[in-house]
């Protein structure tokens, strides 16, 4: 019985590391679900409008996954950058996850997404999204006497607060008809001029990176010409002696389609602005946080309670009395979320000192982040200890027992390694990021299917440079046993590193992405490798009895 004492542990832990892997994650993604702000019960209060407006309608048009490069070629669309050349543009940086629903909350509300209380991912499929719960745009605008509008598909609508929101066209479908009928709708809410502020969606270039080939296919630039088209038939029917429009997206697509990950190109938009107060130029970077205050600022209404942006006086002619207002309003506001913020993170506020030549944002951020960082230190030491002895134990064992098995058993890694990431992201073409992910299952099965494939190969490779099929049976599977574990070892390495950076679940913040999508990747092939591992060690004796047979 002794003699299969390391068999019947190898039977106990593949079983243990492939439950542990399912439910490490599914939670990870149930809590990335899950989230909410931290202010998520105990809305900040809105503070009071600024005062007299700069502007007497806002309109802003989201063309839904505009990419930058898309936006500034003037042969796809030309009305824009027409606007682009009489108005003020901007490149917007926006965060992860770069997905709609969080960046459409990020654009509205003033807040990153650990903060807005906006969804973090966009719902499954057949649910809807939550109602915002804390102070944004809809709800500035309509608390400050005004009317505002929304005219697009029925995804945004699910978001604004019902009370805030006066009159809505609302289409089902994601369609060049729709689209058509969105933009004449808007047309109608903006010659009616009863609302103050409308919001336009239009979405058929994101659907064309989706559903047609993304970026780099001809679609694509078909369907943002058509945006264009719209987006000019939208503008001609504002006056811009007394109007504003405000163009931009809520996030960009990788070339393959798609998004929601750390991408570069996903996280940057363009940012257009024209018509009345408007100063024409090019004015380099700016946030999605600055969108949902310069737009309040425009029509007067309270800056957003959670703005961490700031409202883009550089790009605005303003009176005096209005940059007066607007600068009391804004260290009003970030005072009183540095100290909500502070309470809520269970630290005493300090005195912060403010400087006249800087904006109040940049000393508020500063002071926020601090507790912010204070905490996740904090929280990492215990958690690094505990990655650093996860990791060392195996280090150990596999060191003490170093020898010219360890180093094939190590080259047969490599070979998993290699075989794994040439099917994920050349064969498939993916990124180690959201972006790639179409659906829950589709990851799923794709790494399942790099996964065994690349086991396969490796586990080939060890029966042939091992001479495993010359082993007795019992032997055999010794043997099997170890590279696996080895395999299994090295793939763990960056969940280990995601545990001790940004904890097992999603709790209180937000991960930082591109470490969480590794370990969700990693956690994974885990649970495909125990499976693996676990069915492999009955076929590897099987082998070597069937070659000693013959």
């Amino acid at each position: 019985m002794k003699q299969y004492r390391w068999i019947i542990l190898g039977i106990v832990a593949f079983l243990a590391i492939a439950f542990v892997s399912y439910k490490w994650a599914t939670g990870i993604m149930d809590s990335l679900y899950a989230y909410r702000s931290p202010f998520a019960s105990d809305p900040i209060p809105a503070g009071d409008a600024i005062g007299k407006p700069a502007s007497k309608h806002v309109v802003a048009i989201m063309v839904d996954a505009l990419r930058v490069d898309t936006a500034a070629d003037s042969d796809v669309m030309p009305y824009l950058n027409q606007l682009r050349s009489e108005g003020a543009s901007a490149i917007i940086h926006s965060g992860t996850p770069s997905y709609s629903f969080p960046g459409w909350s990020v654009l509205m509300i003033g807040a990153w997404t650990d903060l807005s209380d906006g969804p973090a991912m966009n719902p499954p499929d057949g649910e809807s999204a939550s109602t915002w719960t804390q102070d944004n745009v809809f709800t500035a605008v309509h608390n400050a006497g005004m009317k505002t509008a929304f005219s697009g598909t029925y995804f945004f609508p699910q978001v604004i607060p019902p009370q805030s929101l006066d009159a809505s066209f609302v289409v089902q479908d994601e369609t060049v008809a729709n689209d058509q009928l969105s933009a004449d709708e808007a047309v109608k809410f903006i010659q009616n001029g009863e609302y103050q502020f409308l919001l336009v969606h239009i979405n058929q270039v994101d659907w064309a990176g989706h559903h047609e080939g993304g970026p780099r296919d001809l679609h694509w630039n078909q369907a943002a010409t058509r945006a264009d088209t719209l987006i000019k038939q939208i503008v001609s029917s504002m006056n811009f002696k007394q109007d504003t429009v405000l163009i931009f997206s809520d996030h960009g697509q990788i070339d393959a389609g798609g998004h929601g990950g750390q991408d570069p190109v996903v996280l940057i938009q363009p940012f257009i602005m024209a018509g009345a107060t408007v100063k024409p130029g090019s004015y380099g970077d700016i946030d999605q946080v600055d969108v949902a205050p310069t737009i309040t600022t425009l029509l007067g209404a309270n800056i957003p309670a959670l703005t961490q942006g700031q409202v883009l006086t550089q790009m605005l002619t303003l009176s005096d009395s209005q940059l007066s207002n607007m600068r009391s309003a804004s260290i009003l506001q970030q005072q009183t979320l540095y100290q909500a913020y502070s309470k809520v993170m269970g630290v005493e506020p300090v005195q912060v000192k403010l400087d006249p030549n800087h904006y109040p944002i940049t000393i508020f951020k500063s002071a926020m982040t601090s507790i912010k960082n204070d905490r996740l230190n904090r929280e990492r030491l215990p958690r690094f200890i505990i990655a650093g002895i996860l990791a060392l134990i195996p280090l150990f064992f596999l060191f003490k027992n170093r020898g010219k098995t360890l180093m094939w058993f190590l080259i047969n890694t490599a070979i998993y390694l290699a075989v794994f990431h040439f099917q994920y992201a050349i064969l498939q073409g993916r990124t180690y990021s959201l972006s790639s992910v179409l659906s829950s299952s589709d990851i799923i099965n794709s790494t399942a299917i790099s996964t065994a494939i690349a086991f396969v190969a490796a586990w080939l490779a060890s029966l042939i440079i091992l001479r495993v099929y010359s082993e007795k049976p019992l032997q055999a599977a010794n043997i099997h046993l170890a590279f696996a574990y080895i395999v299994l070892y090295i793939v763990s390495l960056p969940a280990l590193w995601s545990y001790a950076y940004n904890g097992a679940l999603v709790s209180w913040t937000l991960p930082e992405m591109a470490s969480t999508f590794m370990a969700f990747l990693s956690i994974l092939q885990m649970l495909i490798l125990a499976v693996m591992g676990l069915l492999f060690m009955g076929i590897t004796p099987l082998i070597t009895f069937a070659f000693k047979k013959r």
